[in-house]
């Protein structure tokens, strides 16, 4: 039986008024909406808060949910708009970027993020991790939400198209936006400086 089969059987029985397994739902994914609420909004002492409000958002939407998408990509939409809904009441509104779609297909220095566990690479892991996480942090929350849901959490540009509640196109702008941004961040740690010999 898959994921998404246990998620569907749980569901219908949350939507025939087993409290219990919505409960199994929240232990399942809550680490994975708190990982995902980390990114979006960056105070940590709102993250519980958020995590809590899309969940209760979600259990009072459960009834209408019929199952067209995977639960947590719906989970994660849910996760997504709560997040900004909140940025948007503490007066700090999402920043939306967007760019050509087609930028998106001619990116390839992404490898150049895949490629640095070399052993001369190694040796800047600690500073590299730090690069990376500072670029991710400084990226507009909609670019943020995009890297994090295809990056860390490793969902297909359908499920984040899904989940973001927009087309894929935007989706691909937004991760080639958000790469091209790492890969600057990057680019000094990983290109030696001229007459630096590693």
């Amino acid at each position: 039986m898959s994921e998404r089969d246990i998620d569907r059987q749980l569901v219908e029985r949350v939507q025939q008024g087993d409290k219990g397994a919505y409960g199994l739902l929240v232990a399942k994914y809550q680490r994975k909406i708190m990982r995902l609420l980390s990114r979006l909004v960056r105070d940590p002492s709102e993250i519980e808060d958020v995590a809590q409000e899309a969940f209760i958002r979600a259990y009072r939407a459960l009834p209408g949910f019929r199952g067209e998408s995977a639960f947590y990509t719906w989970l994660y939409r849910i996760a997504i708009n709560t997040a900004k809904n909140h940025l948007i009441a503490a007066g700090r509104r999402p920043a939306v970027v967007e760019a050509d779609p087609e930028e998106a297909e001619q990116f390839d220095s992404a490898d150049a993020l895949r490629d640095v566990a070399t052993p001369d690479a190694l040796l800047l892991s600690k500073e590299v991790g730090e690069a990376v996480n500072r670029a991710i942090d400084r990226l507009p929350d909609d670019l943020r939400t995009a890297i994090v849901l295809r990056e860390i959490e490793g969902l297909s540009y359908e499920e984040i198209s899904a989940a973001m509640n927009c087309p894929i196109g935007t989706v691909r702008s937004r991760i080639f936006r958000a790469r091209e941004a790492i890969a600057a961040e990057l680019k000094p740690l990983i290109e030696p400086s001229e007459g630096k010999r590693w």
